[in-house]
């Protein structure tokens, strides 16, 4: 037996003996297009096959809304949800998650305890997560040569055109900071005063007339495509797709990239609870992380993935280099500081949306 099979022996052999009996139906939602397919693909196919049991898959935008509305209502239909790090906090704090006992998540093939192998920061009292991804912009070099820092999304004089931005306060005030000049380092510090709000916004008025806004993960690179945007934020393995495995002509520009954390959450009265942890310890094990690596250029949130992590699914394209985690691409890298937003979105955000509005 293969050893990523040995992880996960012993559910899996509960999992076959019991399949008659016990196999359902969980609703996983997550961000679609490529980030979904690498789920699918390193998750939800092999536990589906050793379990017996079904996926629905559905999309959203992010956000605790949605969750937030079937908790209140008490008509809970999703089992489980991938988020990013701030909302996974924030719901925890709200109540809208249920708490996660770390004791189902097996250890690393040499034996290290799941909370000594997953990342720092990558195990909350509600969440686990599954990978590192960034918020990074990026160009299309048959159009737009030259560019290659945070200060050039913002220089229309120099590079002309459309910027396509994600509709909301989150990541376009770090980078607006950063752009101003301001090291990543002290961005949060700078961030957290009113003046430094104030700085980043005057920084985003610079473009304002020139940006093109999205809020599904899909649309930066068709943007980039249609020729509707010259440059555009995006999440980094969308880019990635559609330059290697679709061939288009795009470039990650890495300067002031925002790293994060996407987690797996179940939402509160989650009407498939226990099979939901079951997926969770199966789809965050070792194997199964360096498995989704293959897919997409997302940094696996267990240490013992990365060196699981090989080429690409096409078989040729090395993918270390492409994570938001290779030492390349860290020279001037913010982390998501998830306390912050946790406790500073709602006021962000409607700061953002009267911004918008003038």
């Amino acid at each position: 037996m293969k050893l990523k099979n040995v992880l996960y022996s012993a559910t899996a052999l509960l999992a076959v003996g019991t399949v008659a009996a016990t196999a359902g139906t969980i609703t996983v939602v997550s961000w679609g297009g490529a980030y979904t397919k690498s789920q699918v693909e390193a998750y939800h196919k092999p536990w589906m096959e050793m379990t017996g049991n079904t996926i629905v898959s559905e999309d959203y935008n992010g956000g605790l809304a949605e969750i937030k509305a079937q908790v209140e209502a008490g008509n809970v239909s999703w089992d489980l949800v991938d988020v990013e790090l701030s909302d996974a906090v924030r719901g925890c704090d709200e109540g809208l998650l249920e708490e996660i006992d770390k004791s189902i998540l097996p250890p690393a093939p040499d034996g290290t305890p799941a909370e000594e192998d997953f990342i720092e920061g990558a195990l909350q009292d509600c969440a686990v997560a599954n990978i590192v991804w960034s918020t990074i912009f990026a160009v299309d070099t048959s159009k737009t040569t030259g560019v290659d820092s945070i200060d050039d999304f913002f220089n229309l004089a120099d590079f002309p055109g459309k910027r396509g931005m994600r509709k909301g306060a989150k990541a376009n005030l770090e980078m607006a900071l950063m752009a101003d000049g301001v090291p990543a380092d002290e961005v949060y510090d700078v961030l957290s005063t009113d003046e430094g709000v104030d700085r980043a916004f005057a920084k985003l008025d610079t473009i304002k007339d020139s940006i093109v806004w999205w809020e599904a993960g899909a649309q930066p690179p068709q943007l980039l495509a249609d020729g509707e945007v010259t440059m555009t934020t995006a999440y980094n393995g969308r880019i990635f797709n559609a330059a290697v495995a679709e061939g288009k002509p795009f470039e990650v520009i890495w300067d002031g990239q925002i790293m994060d954390f996407d987690l797996w959450v179940i939402p509160k009265g989650a009407p498939n609870k226990d099979l939901a942890l079951d997926f969770i310890a199966f789809s965050t094990d070792t194997q199964r992380l360096a498995d989704q690596a293959s897919w997409i250029s997302y940094g696996p949130a267990r240490k013992s993935s990365g060196a699981l992590v090989g080429l690409y699914s096409d078989g040729k394209t090395e993918m270390g280099p492409h994570m938001p985690t290779a030492e390349a691409n860290l020279a001037n890298a913010l982390v998501n500081d998830f306390e912050f937003w946790a406790d500073n979105a709602d006021q962000l955000n409607e700061r953002f949306n009267a911004w918008l509005a003038k």
